[in-house]
């Protein structure tokens, strides 16, 4: 029998995370005369260049399924199946599929969905044919490290999973519900992971400052043994926090997607978040601006670059998370501690 030989772990790992990413209505259409990689614009690069990528992916990949009917609902959105390739193009590996859209199209479109992801080789958590898959880690092994994957949701309460029926990962975030912090220290005991990432698709849409109620939560999924809080829903980004020196994206934003722009609460504008990691425990946070043009992502020009990330250091100041805009690079860093930043500038 021949022993495959484990590989070498790499002394820092990238991490490379976007928010939302709605494929369906606009996107499908213009998915069926532009090739999988036109969503990502000239975004594809940073995708590329990162060791391991997720997304929100906020619409169901099927070609079943009629839209949800039991109760009214405003937006129904659906991609097709062979739109996979949009993620497989960026070299998507882990997704969130815990949201308020996964059962658009019903219980049937979500299993070809995960069939499709699973086939494809993109981890997946947060949704599933029954409460235990939907509320199962996701695993993905790269550069000898081992990462864990774990969603849900505070969205659509009749659809939480159960025995019985599929649906998703639901956590009802203001009522302080222990399961989600119950179930990553069970993760942590039976996964030797080098890092935990935790995605929430939480509270309503819009607003930059995240409610009290996701703070304390964050900070109690860390003390669990999260190592990565991501958080997604509100449509716009929200400051990033540092809590035991981990790293907490309340919101991400929208990453891609056909919406209509809100004059105020920006939600065209967001970042390719660049998450570090290093064997010996340090984390780099470096934020890339990004806007959406209709149906596709890109980065953002200098004046509309420098606006966005002093927006966000703004809503970081609150937090007492420090940051600096490097022009040259066109980029935001953020940081938990001085020393990390002044190396940072030295080299700048």
């Amino acid at each position: 029998m021949t022993i495959q030989p484990t590989p070498a772990k790499k002394e820092t790992l990238e991490i490379l995370i976007v928010g939302d990413c709605m494929l369906g209505r606009g996107l499908d259409q213009a998915l069926r005369r532009y090739p999988p990689e036109f969503p990502w614009g000239d975004t594809l690069p940073l995708f590329h260049r990162a060791d391991a990528r997720t997304c929100n992916l906020e619409c169901i990949l099927s070609d079943r399924g009629e839209p949800w009917a039991e109760y009214e609902k405003a937006f129904h959105f659906r991609s097709a199946t062979k739109n996979v390739a949009v993620l497989t193009a960026a070299g998507i590996n882990m997704v969130s599929i815990a949201n308020n859209h996964v059962l658009d199209y019903g219980y049937d479109a979500l299993r070809q969905m995960l069939e499709v992801l699973n086939g494809a080789g993109i981890a997946h958590s947060g949704a599933g044919a029954n409460w235990s898959q939907a509320s199962t880690i996701a695993n993905h092994q790269v550069c000898g490290w081992r990462l864990g994957f774990l969603a849900f949701t505070d969205n659509e309460p009749p659809w939480e999973a159960t025995s019985q029926r599929p649906g998703t990962f639901y956590v009802p975030v203001t009522l302080h519900d222990p399961r989600a912090q119950n179930l990553i220290r069970i993760v942590r005991e039976q996964n030797d992971l080098d890092a935990l990432i935790v995605s929430a698709h939480w509270g309503s849409n819009w607003g930059y400052t995240p409610p009290e109620e996701h703070v304390q939560l964050a900070h109690g999924l860390i003390d669990a043994g999260a190592d990565i809080i991501f958080g997604h829903s509100c449509h716009v980004f929200r400051g990033v926090e540092f809590y035991r020196n981990r790293p907490i994206l309340y919101s991400t934003g929208n990453f891609v997607d056909d919406y209509a722009v809100d004059p105020n609460e920006r939600n065209d504008q967001s970042f390719i978040f660049l998450v570090e990691l290093n064997v010996e425990g340090s984390v780099r946070l470096r934020l890339h601006p990004t806007m959406i043009d209709f149906c596709q992502a890109r980065l953002a020009r200098e004046a509309e670059a420098q606006s966005i990330a002093a927006k966000m250091q703004t809503l970081c100041a609150p937090f007492g998370t420090l940051t600096f805009w490097d022009q040259e690079q066109q980029l935001l860093e953020v940081s938990a501690r001085i020393g990390d930043l002044e190396s940072v500038r030295a080299s700048a």
